[in-house]
């Protein structure tokens, strides 16, 4: 059980820095190599039709608010979102993902729909469930944090 458990560790961790390592490589050789992975991360979570305010995107990310608004910043220099003042409280500012900010969530989204799809290939609903529930427990512990 110790030597499977170990396995298992190891397979997360090289998962994770996997997965960071072919998203910069990607990002690199794409038409959208001015963007970071964090910057795409913030792509994603800004979402195609929600319109988040800052704090919003911030919450989900679980980052601070500087950090957002710094990211937005350049997120707005480069063409992939634009701020929106509220119509019925100017004092609130959304952020909109213009043409090429929805081009690349979409690109993004697709991605991850195939590494799914390839990560579950070949696995009948039981052993589904079993790894729904895993991942389950790893989101309820990272979120506690």
């Amino acid at each position: 059980m110790k030597e499977l458990y170990a396995k298992i560790n190891d397979a997360l961790y090289n998962t994770y820095y996997g997965i960071n390592r072919i998203e910069e490589e990607e990002l690199k050789k794409s038409r959208f190599k001015d963007l970071t992975v964090k910057e795409l991360h913030a792509i994603d979570a800004i979402t195609m039709h929600d319109h988040l305010t800052v704090t919003q995107v911030a919450d989900k990310l679980n980052l601070s608010k500087a950090t957002i608004t710094s990211t937005v910043d350049r997120l707005v220099r480069k063409g992939y979102a634009e701020r929106i003042r509220d119509e019925k409280d100017r004092r609130v500012v959304h952020i909109e993902l213009t043409k090429k900010g929805r081009l690349v969530c979409r690109a993004y989204r697709a991605y991850h729909n195939m590494m799914v799809r390839s990560f579950l290939q070949n696995m009948d609903d039981e052993e589904l469930e079993t790894i729904y529930q895993a991942f389950s427990n790893l989101e309820k512990f990272v979120n506690s944090h």
